[in-house]
């Protein structure tokens, strides 16, 4: 749902729009901080680098992103988005596919202790 938001471990995200295969977020990843490893079954997802520097790794890779950078993560692969620097960092999330939702999480790594959200 538009206007949905909610604070993580890592950062928070926030849902700038949404609709019939597609969600678009806003991700605030603090200095230090990342996310878990993990996995979707059902969308692929493109970042955009708004504001800081990401660093990627997108099935083993790592890719280093700047202002404006794009990376691709495709349906299935494993994915992670790192902040190593002192200033926030700020990605808009662009989500396709059949579903969208934060239950089609499959964590295979996560520094805060979390399990998969894998949907039934």
């Amino acid at each position: 749902m538009t206007g949905e938001f909610e604070n993580r471990p890592w950062g928070a995200w926030f849902v700038l729009d949404e609709g019939e295969g597609y969600k678009v977020k806003r991700i605030e990843v603090l200095p230090g901080q990342r996310l878990s490893y993990q996995t979707h079954e059902h969308r692929a997802e493109h970042w955009v680098v708004v504001s800081g520097t990401a660093t990627c790794v997108v099935d083993g890779e790592e890719v280093v992103a700047g202002v404006n950078d794009n990376v691709y993560v495709e349906v299935g692969q494993a994915h992670r988005i790192t902040n190593q620097h002192d200033e926030k960092l700020v990605i808009i999330e662009i989500q396709s596919g059949s579903y969208t939702g934060e239950d089609d999480i499959h964590r295979l790594e996560d520094d805060y202790g979390r399990q998969a959200a894998v949907r039934d």
